[in-house]
């Protein structure tokens, strides 16, 4: 059964419980553990992370391949197990994004990316690499 939200930003949303995505150690400075990825549109690069317990709450996101085609995540073995990801080719990986009035301005956080497992979990963990900034430029 679907579940149906009241989102300030979307206005009312039905998402199916197989999109829940369930943060079992949150996200970083923010509340709740829930949320959905809703998509803007079909051939957009950015989507939408809606928490389900905070009406207000919605992060941009997008695949860090779409803007940076040399994007890895450093994880140690032990993150990456206690995490579940078991297979790489089946986790999902989204970043955050930080929207301003000018494109130009727009940069994604490649330092604390979201893991989402094959599992329907998902986990906001610490890059290791190196080549991972906080505020990557997205546009020239």
């Amino acid at each position: 059964m679907a579940l149906t939200v009241q989102s300030t930003r979307f206005g009312e949303i039905e998402i199916e419980p197989e999109a829940v995505l369930r943060f079992p150690r949150g996200l970083i400075g923010l509340g709740g553990s829930r949320y959905a990825l809703l998509a803007t549109s079909a051939d957009s690069p950015f989507a939408w992370l809606h928490s389900l317990d905070d009406p207000a709450l919605a992060l941009p996101v997008t695949k860090p391949w779409e803007f940076f085609a040399d994007y890895e995540v450093v994880l140690s073995d032990a993150e990456a197990e206690a995490i579940g990801v078991r297979d790489p080719a089946r986790t999902d990986v989204w970043v955050t994004v930080r929207a301003s009035e000018q494109l130009a301005d727009f940069t994604a956080n490649l330092r604390a990316p979201i893991v989402v497992t094959d599992g329907g979990e998902a986990f906001q963990v610490i890059n290791e690499s190196a080549a991972a900034p906080v505020r990557a430029r997205l546009f020239d």
